[in-house]
Parts: C-alpha cells; sequence; structure tokens
C-alpha cells in the first residue's frame, strides 16, 4: 500500500508525545519520510516572548529522528486539529499517526473524545498511539468477516513483514440472535471456526495462507462474546504490541446508524498502538 509520508501529528502536550516515537518506528519500518504536523490549537497574544507549546515536543521529536537516521520536514498550523489534520492527510495520502491531545476534561465531556472525529473524518490510515509500545513483536489483526477489513490487513502484513513481527488474526463470534444456518454453524463451531466452510471460516483460511506465504509466523484466534469485550481482552491477554482493524467507514450503509462504531470503543480503551484503515477498491485509489 503505498504511501507518500508519514504524518505525525501533535498539538504540544506530553500526552501527544507517544504517537512521535511510535510514528518514528513506523516511518523507519515503512521506509517513509516523516511530517510533523504542529497544531496551535490556543493562541495567547500576551506571551509572544514565552516558549511556543510546540517548541519542547519540537526539539525531542528531531532528536528522536535524527538518532534513526529519518527524513522529516516540520510543519505548523494554527486552528482545531480536528479541522486541520484530515487536510493535511490528504495532501500526500498519508498515514496519519497520532495520540491523546490532552485536553481538559470539560472540554472531553462537552464536546466528545477526539479521536471518534478523526475516525470519522480522516479517509487515509490511522495510527493511534495511546501509549508507546516497542519494539512491536505481535501484531493482532482483526477481521470481521465482512470483507471491508482488507485494507488493514494488508497494511498490517505489510508492517509485519518489515519488522519481522508475528501476525494472529483474530475473530469474534458474537452471540446470535437470529435463526440462520450460517450462524448457527459459526456459534456452534466457533472453536474450530477456520475448519468451517463458512465465509469467516474461509477467509480466516486464506488471511493464514498470505501471511505464511509471505514468511510471516501466523495463527488464528476466535473468541465468542460481545465484540469489543472480547477484541479488548485479547489485546490484554496476548501482550499484543500493535492492533490492526478495518473501520465501519469502509462501507457506505445503515450499518453506521444502528451499531457501535467498533473501531472508535477499541481506541477509547486500547491498551496499546491501534492502527485502522478503510477498505479500498482499485477505482478509489486509481486516478
Amino acid at each position: 500500500m503505498p504511501t507518500d509520508d508519514i504524518l505525525i501529528v501533535t498539538n504540544g502536550t506530553k500526552e501527544s508525545y507517544p504517537a512521535i516515537e511510535q510514528g518514528a518506528w513506523l516511518a523507519a519500518t515503512l521506509d517513509s519520510p516523516i511530517t510533523l504536523l504542529g497544531v496551535t490549537e490556543r493562541q495567547d497574544p500576551a506571551a509572544i516572548d514565552s516558549v511556543h507549546p510546540l517548541e519542547n515536543v519540537f526539539e525531542k521529536a528531531v532528536s528522536v529522528f535524527e538518532a534513526q537516521g529519518l527524513k522529516y520536514q516540520l510543519e505548523v498550523r494554527n486552528g482545531s486539529a480536528e479541522k486541520i489534520v484530515a487536510m493535511e492527510a490528504k495532501k500526500n495520502d498519508s498515514i496519519v499517526v497520532l495520540g491523546p491531545l490532552g485536553r481538559p476534561q470539560l472540554q472531553r465531556w462537552m464536546t466528545g473524545r477526539s479521536i471518534r472525529t478523526f475516525i470519522e473524518d480522516i479517509e487515509q490510515p490511522l495510527l493511534y498511539v495511546p501509549e508507546t509500545k516497542l519494539p512491536v513483536k505481535k501484531i493482532l489483526i482483526s477481521v470481521g468477516g465482512l470483507g471491508y477489513d482488507v485494507t488493514a490487513e494488508h497494511l498490517a502484513m505489510q508492517v509485519a513483514a518489515k519488522c519481522g513481527a508475528e501476525v494472529a488474526f483474530l475473530h469474534i463470534v458474537p452471540p446470535i440472535d437470529l435463526d440462520y444456518p450460517t450462524a448457527k454453524v459459526m456459534s456452534q463451531n466457533w472453536q474450530n471456526l477456520t475448519e468451517t466452510d463458512t465465509p469467516v471460516g474461509r477467509s480466516l483460511r486464506k488471511s493464514l495462507e498470505n501471511a505464511r506465504g509471505a514468511g510471516l509466523a501466523a495463527s488464528v484466534k476466535v473468541r465468542h462474546g460481545n465484540v469489543i469485550e472480547e477484541i479488548l481482552a485479547e489485546m490484554r491477554d496476548g501482550n499484543h504490541d500493535l492492533l490492526c482493524m478495518g473501520s465501519s467507514y469502509s462501507v457506505h450503509s445503515l450499518r453506521q446508524m444502528y451499531s457501535a462504531n467498533v473501531t472508535a470503543e477499541i481506541m477509547d480503551h486500547a491498551v496499546c498502538p491501534v492502527m485502522t484503515a478503510r477498505f479500498r477498491s482499485a477505482a478509489d485509489v486509481l486516478p
């Protein structure tokens, strides 16, 4: 999946710094240049002679980039990160790397978590970093069986091949409310789902075959229960370094209106970096 650069976002808070470290690792892994985008969200005209909030973070970031021999450029924009980042990401079809922005609790309560807006507005792949997790040796790829996780899966395997990480494909079989044959087979055989002739079973076997064909150490994990709870449980139990998953914004349907945004819920409670990518067909990427 070609990309021109890694766009790392900071607003100068200490909470955003893990994204710089993890973003530098991703850039080194994919041999991509970095654009470090500093967003000044609050300007204080009376503080002209004081240290700019981005200054210390930029200084630390540059030392990290130069120590790893990475190509980088620095950009500064004024305004709301939610409005700026999506526009900047489109310019080079970047992978966006960001973390918590350290907003006051009252602001989060009134406007909601910013990550939900970023997921909705950013069409490019997004790596959310609540805390740095290096080195990356274990990558968990969540596959839902609906097809919109294909791009995320390909990107995850590209990263794994570059850094030598092992991959595990995770599928959650939810409790069924509908009485139809495929759902029954999956619910009754979830512990050996890869052996079933269901669409998900075939998809998991194909993913495993592709990963092993690329020389990766790969396995399949299947859990049964609430999708969000089980993904979070596997992240904790498996001590994974990176979670990759698709986005519901890959599909244009009423599903977004009545189902929980699983990706956003996972990022709200993540214990490791989470990468998400929308499904992109040939029609999406061809000029």
